[in-house]
């Protein structure tokens, strides 16, 4: 099969698109989940949308310990440990191992795609759309990632009249960031801390920039729902929240979407060969939640909990 980089073509990479999505925007919505992330948030349920290549997963409990993918490896890569297979700083992610693995116990998360196969993903769900009110999401990892295919694609949903929602953490470039988000029907806009030292403790960069960038956006008047990961001990006390406030108040931002933590993506750290930055830490309780919703909810925002 010929591919992207052999024609030239615009292309990106993508690491899932999920259908049928009720908490990515308004209406039913297919969610493009792209790679590449210039943050490292210590509760990321998304840990293979970082690094912005493809990357490989290893489910060990499904494992037969066979040893096809040893054999099958043009790299070496990997090895037999005592109760599981070993991956090496070698791998590429090129999926031969995934190919003979007849246990699945293997996955490659991300494959490039061209905006032309994308927009085609896409488009099988209009029906869906047109009867829902619902659309695209753009997400990730951070979209603006792959500010070029992005891009492309906005315009490329926009010319097809298909609603479109970005969903970013607003690090990215100032001089293509208005000029891209702008191309979106609305604008998710994660917000974790104001506190420049207690965002790059927990996300491992500063915030000048998201915050400069969110400050442009509202004042473009582009439209826009903030949305705050509730994380237990970390960014829901008082003083964090209303810092926020304080800024969006400021700003005339009306809505806030709180999202509490949750555990989904735990698991998926082993499988990469990462180390979980939070074990043991739990969701917020539901009362919790509530009484920070009502809280914002009496400064005058619009507040939902969930996205």
């Amino acid at each position: 099969m010929t591919s992207a980089i052999q024609t030239g073509e615009l292309y990106g990479v993508v690491f899932n698109i999920m259908r049928f999505c009720l908490h990515d925007g308004p209406g039913i919505r297919t969610t493009v989940f792209l790679k590449g992330c210039p943050l490292a948030c210590r509760w990321c349920h998304n840990p293979e949308s970082r690094a912005p290549e493809p990357a490989v997963m290893y489910v060990g409990e499904r494992c037969l310990l066979c040893g096809d993918c040893i054999e099958a490896c043009p790299e070496g890569a990997i090895s037999r440990g005592a109760e599981t297979m070993l991956r090496s700083a070698a791998c590429t992610a090129c999926g031969t191992c995934v190919e003979v693995c007849v246990a699945e116990a293997r996955a490659v998360a991300g494959r490039r795609m061209t905006v032309r196969q994308a927009v085609a993903e896409i488009e099988r769900d209009v029906v869906f759309f047109d009867e829902s009110g619902g659309g695209v999401t753009f997400s990730g990892g951070e979209p603006l990632a792959q500010p070029r295919f992005l891009e492309a694609l906005l315009q490329a949903c926009r010319e097809r009249r298909i609603h479109t929602v970005l969903d970013t953490c607003g690090l990215a470039e100032p001089d293509s960031f208005l000029r891209i988000a702008g191309k979106a029907d609305l604008v998710l806009y994660d917000l974790k801390f104001i506190d420049a030292a207690k965002h790059r403790a927990s996300t491992g960069a500063t915030n000048e920039v998201i915050l400069a960038n969110l400050e442009a956006l509202a004042r473009a008047g582009r439209p826009l729902v903030v949305r705050v990961p509730v994380i237990p001990g970390i960014n829901d006390g008082e003083e964090e929240l209303a810092a926020v406030a304080a800024l969006l108040l400021r700003l005339g931002v009306p809505r806030i979407d709180l999202l509490p933590y949750h555990k989904i993506g735990v698991n998926k750290y082993a499988r990469l060969n990462l180390q979980y930055q939070l074990p043991g830490l739990e969701p917020p309780a539901a009362a919790r939640m509530e009484e920070l919703a009502g809280g914002l909810r009496r400064q005058g925002f619009t507040v939902r909990i969930g996205g």
